[in-house]
């Protein structure tokens, strides 16, 4: 039964990562994560939701920064 729960775990955790799906992508890793640790699965979730949110927001800040960047050295006078 433990080797069902760990493929759920990497398969949740390969989804999360793929997807980049910020809370939602956090909770299921967080979730299995939690379930293993003692059946912690609804702390887990909360937990991941928060960290899977936080690495989403400041993805998307870095491709702004980024972009911000290019269209200033592309737009800048000469």
């Amino acid at each position: 039964m433990s080797s069902k729960i760990l493929l759920g775990a990497v398969a949740a955790a390969l989804i999360a990562s793929q997807a980049q799906a910020g809370c939602l992508g956090g909770a299921v890793v967080g979730g299995v994560a939690g379930h293993l640790a003692h059946h912690h699965a609804l702390a887990g979730a909360a937990v991941g939701c928060a960290v899977g949110h936080e690495l989403a927001v400041n993805k998307k800040r870095e491709r702004e920064a980024r972009a911000r960047a290019r269209w200033e050295r592309e737009h800048r006078p000469n």
